[in-house]
């Protein structure tokens, strides 16, 4: 009896989540992927409706559900500060204010946004807004561009959007998402360029303004099956496509640093007892170089060459914008 009486439970929440992941569904599909038949899918259907969830259904043959924002919150067991704060925080850390969550906050954030009410939204937009927070060297992302994308990703939407090249070239894109991926350092876009007829990589702090849907798109998978290698292996933090990883050697022993490094980003390995290298997870960056510096201990840069060589060139900058200290001075 108990078995019996969960089995329908556990399907309504299987079905909620399908009707998350996707924009629509046909009945057909979702009778599939739950292995029942149609007219169980449309008691289940209804039985969500009564929770409160808003479920639209469309007829015809491009017919299906969808799960729509309603007039109020479904019951997801949040009052709307809740909501308001989970949709907020999910915003920060998206931002890549906490290590290591910002992809799964992205996912998260979509899947909250679409079903909140506006008058939340426009909370949430408005408390983005009026708060900012200190970032060292990482773009500021616009959380409402990563939701649009992270969306368009998930329903197989196509998106166009101004984009700034890193040599200030502005240009219209035309593009069919297929994937987020968070370097440690910047966020990308993966994605199919439709007026170019090839595949693109696009930093989505250089998106600018509003994301526009453009209609139903294919459902696609990089070169290679893989987004975070496709990425890295064509638009490095550098600028330069497949760029090596930073080294740096700190005159210290590693265990005094290595809980200060996240192996996110970084990995940290023994040079000796008075001595670590630590090696960036990626192509080098001057933001890498940047976050080494502020653990405040002796340092020497090791490589690329084209590194070492960005790192004396923002020494000298550094040096020149100092009254009274030149490139080749040094403290008495």
């Amino acid at each position: 009896m108990e078995e019996a009486t969960l089995q329908p439970s556990a399907r309504l929440l299987a079905l909620l989540s399908l009707l998350q992941l996707h924009r629509d569904w046909t009945g057909e599909e979702l009778a599939g992927r739950l292995a029942v038949g149609p007219r169980t899918i449309r008691r289940d259907i209804d039985k969500l409706r009564a929770l409160g969830y808003p479920v639209n259904a469309a007829r015809g043959v491009a017919g299906g559900y969808r799960l729509g924002s309603g007039g109020r919150l479904p019951p997801l067991l949040l009052d709307d500060a809740e909501a308001v704060a989970v949709a907020v925080g999910l915003r920060s850390a998206a931002a890549g204010s906490i290590a290591g969550v910002e992809e799964t906050s992205v996912r998260a954030l979509a899947k909250l946004e679409q079903v909140l009410p506006d008058r939340l939204r426009r909370q949430v937009s408005a408390l983005g807004a009026a708060t900012s927070a200190v970032a060292i060297g990482a773009p500021v992302i616009d959380a409402d561009v990563l939701a649009a994308l992270a969306g368009a990703c998930r329903d197989n939407l196509r998106a166009r959007f101004s984009y700034v090249a890193g040599d200030g070239r502005a240009s219209q894109r035309h593009t069919e998402p297929c994937a987020l991926v968070h370097s440690g350092f910047d966020w990308y876009l993966a994605a199919f360029d439709l007026d170019r007829d090839d595949w693109r990589t696009f930093r989505v702090d250089r998106i600018h303004g509003r994301v526009r849907p453009g209609g139903r798109g294919k459902r696609r998978t990089v070169p290679g099956g893989d987004p975070a290698a496709y990425v890295q292996a064509r638009a490095g933090r550098s600028g330069e496509p497949g760029a090596a990883p930073a080294r740096i050697r700190l005159h210290v022993p590693v265990a005094r640093i290595e809980g200060r490094i996240p192996s996110r980003y970084a990995i940290a390995a023994p040079e000796g007892e008075d001595s670590c290298v630590v090696t960036s997870r990626g192509p080098w960056s001057l933001s890498f170089l940047i976050w080494i510096a502020l653990l405040d201990q002796p340092m020497e840069v090791l490589g690329p060459p084209e590194f070492a060589d960005a790192a004396r060139t923002l020494i000298m900058r550094l040096s020149a914008a100092i009254p009274g200290t030149s490139p080749g001075s040094r403290e008495r």
